[in-house]
């Protein structure tokens, strides 16, 4: 049942689940499209469709699957069942994806890729929801939720370093491409598991409760209720929508920016390192501030933050050296922030909404939240493989030469349309009122009070 005080014990196994959610929302949207362009040889613009049919998948399944995930809760006592069939699902997926044969056909290729993409994300999802919905079941506390979702968040800026980093280099560890994507493949995804895994156990137990019986057309109309009557459940998810498209065309133009402006396919390693390293020790300070001020105050100064580093990466990256990292580093101060302060307001808003509503809800809640997220990812591969192909970008089983308007257009969506998504973020997210005395109230109040 919910409780005052969090156990350190069940903060370190929820926050191990970011191993799992960390990796696999960063390491496809760092290397799967440049995978699919640039060693099976699959023209980019069919590579991001590909990217971006799985992904809407996800805005139609994952209310669904929190709207499931909230009637096994209250049938069964807990939503174990659903993070341990992802949690197991997932990793076995996650290799599919990048062991393709490589004597395969494009067209082939892209539907192999595709298929287990499409598995993958569905299992992702079946993790994630419930995995998303926990907090505000582990505990009713303002204060706690805040420090169970910064921890989760000091995890997660460690595992998208870990699998970002990492991953590439783990594919450079031997000469032949696909055996190299193969072996990262292998390796990432018993991370995955780990995370998975040791994160169900946190998932809290209670008296089980009869679901309401209700179709799929009523899960989806109970979607849309949530976001009509929920002005800052709205307020929050358009943002960050639109941050992860932001952050979904970095992670997709990080491996072009070192393979065709730094001239150097592993310095891939050293661009990651540059924006997370920051932010691993920036996350506890965006905790402090928001406690100071607001979640809300300091999540607004995180973005500028961010927009800051990519409007000052546009000369860095015309003129290449090693000042690049210097703004990219700047940008992953912000990205601490755009990171662990939403995550830190959702359970707040899944609270007010039960208050509200006198019914848990927040599995619907967290469907409505990964789908954004994960969509938002995915449009950002989307509009790097549009920029590729408007651009000229030619594909090939090893690389080739890039025209000049092709290194131009990847220096463009890396920098500059990153920046222009985060500050159109800051018009929706003036409507957030979800205040401490909002939440903690007894009876939340009709109007939501300004934050």
């Amino acid at each position: 049942m919910p409780q005052d005080r969090i156990p350190r014990s069940t903060v370190v196994r929820y926050s191990a689940g970011a191993l799992g959610t960390g990796g696999f929302s960063t390491l496809p949207g760092l290397v799967l499209l440049y995978f699919m362009t640039d060693t099976l040889g699959i023209a980019a613009l069919w590579a991001g469709l590909v990217i971006g049919i799985v992904r809407v998948w996800d805005v139609v399944a994952d209310p669904v699957i929190g709207a499931l995930s909230d009637d096994d809760d209250a049938r069964t006592g807990s939503r174990r069942r659903w993070m341990l069939v992802g949690g197991i699902a997932l990793p076995v997926l996650f290799v599919l994806m990048f062991a393709v044969p490589a004597d395969l056909p494009p067209l082939v290729a892209v539907l192999w890729v595709g298929i287990a993409y499409f598995g993958a994300a569905t299992a992702f999802s079946v993790f994630q929801v419930p995995y998303m919905a926990l907090p505000a079941s582990i505990s009713h506390d303002y204060d706690e939720r805040t420090r169970l979702l910064t921890a989760r968040v000091i995890v997660l800026t460690i595992a998208i370093l870990a699998f970002g980093g990492g991953g590439p280099a783990l594919r450079g560890i031997v000469e032949d491409a696909h055996v190299g994507y193969l072996l990262m493949g292998v390796i990432c995804a018993a991370l995955l598991a780990v995370g998975c895994l040791v994160a169900v156990r946190s998932a809290p137990r209670h008296a089980p409760t009869a679901p309401p019986r209700r179709s799929i057309a009523a899960i989806y109309r109970e979607t849309w209720d949530v976001l009509r009557h929920g002005p800052s459940l709205r307020a929050l998810v358009v943002p960050f929508f639109l941050q992860a498209l932001a952050t979904g065309l970095m992670l997709a133009g990080g491996q072009y920016v070192a393979t065709y402006i730094l001239q150097d396919e592993d310095a891939i390693t050293f661009l990651f390192v540059a924006l997370i390293a920051p932010a691993i020790l920036a996350a506890p300070g965006w905790q402090w501030l928001s406690a100071r001020t607001s979640k809300r105050f300091a999540f607004q100064l995180a973005s500028i933050v961010f927009i800051v580093g990519g409007v000052l990466l546009v000369p860095a990256l015309l003129v290449p050296d090693a000042l690049v990292y210097a703004p990219v580093a700047l940008a992953g101060l912000g990205y601490a922030g755009m990171q662990s302060l939403p995550m830190a307001m959702l359970p707040d808003a899944m609270a007010h909404d039960r208050k509200r509503t006198g019914v848990d809800r927040s599995g619907v809640i967290g469907g409505v939240w990964t789908a954004m997220e994960t969509t938002g990812f995915a449009l950002g591969g989307l509009v790097m493989s549009i920029v590729l192909a408007a651009t000229g970008y030619v594909a090939s089983r090893g690389g080739a030469e890039q025209p000049e308007s092709v290194v131009v257009g990847i220096a463009v969506a890396f920098s500059v349309i990153p920046a222009l998504v985060v500050l159109v973020s800051l018009v929706p997210l003036r409507g957030y009122r979800l205040t401490r005395a909002v939440v903690d109230a007894e009876v939340a109040p009709r109007q939501e009070t300004q934050a």
